[in-house]
């Protein structure tokens, strides 16, 4: 049995600068990643054959079925590398769902990682940025979980380095459904200017209005988190979740301890950057 952590991903900032005319939009986010999340394992089959189990805080808000991430990454591996090995796979569902954290995208990174491990493959004669593109716009950025700077709709990333490692980090979300896509279509459409990486925390979430508007909730998290004096916070992603940086862990634990005995019908989760 070998495991893996699918690490919850966070946009420091996020950018939107253009609706396309395929519907998607253009897109420059800075991403992070926790050292905490989603966990995966998976024992090894010799007869092809893939199954999924799910089990963890949010297991009833996941199907275990063909459209899920985790085995559409499996069957993808497969076909690329012409294995006939298959897995048992097992997911511990940490995260909440759809949740502007990554947990779907995260998840099909790790099952990536851990399956080439299982079957002992080897990566260097398969495409791993082709299948994890086919899987979905955050997962070539899960699939390295290292600090990367997203352009288009997050397929080309640039490596940076802004020294976070370490860096305390609170998740808060309100455990209210906030869908994406039509916190997408919600945007105003306005171009608000690029992100410089260097300078991310002068960036911002360009998402964050329209999510508000559809959550309210949102601005609720926003606010109390702001109340703990983080350095920043912001929602990731097109929301829920969001994310207060501190400056120690003493500090994030306070303030993990006063919002949980405040605001106990949220979810949160301590961590630090990877």
């Amino acid at each position: 049995m070998l495991t893996e952590t699918a690490y919850a991903k966070v946009n420091l900032a996020l950018h939107v600068r253009a609706r396309r005319a395929d519907g998607y939009h253009d897109l420059e986010s800075l991403f992070a990643f926790c050292a905490d999340g989603d966990e995966l394992s998976a024992a090894l089959r010799e007869d092809g054959a893939l199954t999924l189990a799910i089990e963890g805080d949010f297991a009833e808000d996941l199907a275990a079925d063909e459209n899920n991430l985790v085995l559409r990454a499996a069957r993808a591996l497969q076909a690329a590398s012409g294995t006939t090995l298959g897995a048992d796979l097992s997911l511990e569902k940490n995260l909440p769902i759809a949740s502007g954290i990554g947990g779907g995208s995260a998840d099909a990174a790790a099952a990536l990682r851990l399956l080439v491990r299982l079957w002992d493959l080897r990566p260097m004669e398969i495409d791993f940025p082709a299948i994890a593109a086919s899987l979905g716009a955050d997962v070539p950025a899960c699939l390295g979980s290292q600090t990367v700077f997203g352009i288009g709709v997050g397929e080309r990333l640039e490596t940076v380095d802004l020294d976070l490692a370490g860096t305390p980090i609170l998740l808060v979300n309100p455990l209210v459904p906030c869908p994406t896509g039509p916190v997408f279509k919600a945007w105003d459409g306005e171009d608000r200017g690029p992100l410089d990486p260097a300078e991310w925390r002068r960036g911002r979430n360009d998402l964050a209005a329209p999510a508000i508007a559809l959550v309210p909730e949102i601005d609720e998290v926003l606010a109390v988190l702001r109340a703990q004096l983080p350095r920043v916070a912001r929602m990731s992603g097109s929301g829920a979740t969001c994310f207060a940086l501190f400056a120690s862990e003493a500090e994030r634990d306070a303030a993990a301890a006063r919002i949980e005995a405040d605001h106990p019908e949220w979810w949160g989760m301590a961590s630090t950057l990877r």
